[in-house]
């Protein structure tokens, strides 16, 4: 990883709109490899280059959930952290992310629910100035008052 942000909690009661966290990685043949075995997805666009070099993208591609994945990573570890759950994630995939490209993911708040402690978060992963996904999560916060 690069660029992590601190990794933790932050409770539903210190959250704000428009808090923002990410974080940057070079996805590697190594990750899209161990994902392909992990996931069971070993179709060759992601593992041949002589079969992908005859597909649209013209190459190798990373799995878009692993790029997806990264998305998790910062809900997790970041914003809002540690204890957080997942309630639902909504996905684009814009561009392909390829061997060797550093991905950013980047998390921000825009809604919050405190009576249920539901949080709604804006998502977008980027290679350079290329939007590669984008969506939007529903998760529930962690709470000093109930965890």
């Amino acid at each position: 990883m690069l660029d992590n942000m601190p990794r933790g909690t932050i409770c539903i009661e210190d959250l704000e709109i428009g808090m923002m966290r990410n974080l940057r990685k070079v996805v590697t043949d190594r990750d899209i490899e161990l994902f392909a075995e992990v996931s069971t997805d070993r179709n060759p666009v992601h593992l041949d280059d002589a079969y992908a070099q005859d597909t649209i993208f013209q190459g190798r591609i990373a799995h878009g959930m692993l790029t997806a994945g990264l998305i998790s990573a910062v809900i997790g570890e970041q914003l809002p952290g540690h204890g957080t759950v997942y309630l639902g994630q909504s996905l684009k995939f814009m561009a392909p992310v390829r061997p060797g490209d550093t991905v950013e993911a980047v998390v921000k708040v825009t809604a919050i629910d405190h009576a249920r402690r539901r949080v709604t978060l804006e998502t977008h992963c980027a290679v350079g100035d290329t939007v590669v996904l984008k969506g939007e999560a529903l998760v529930l916060a962690p709470s000093r008052k109930f965890d």
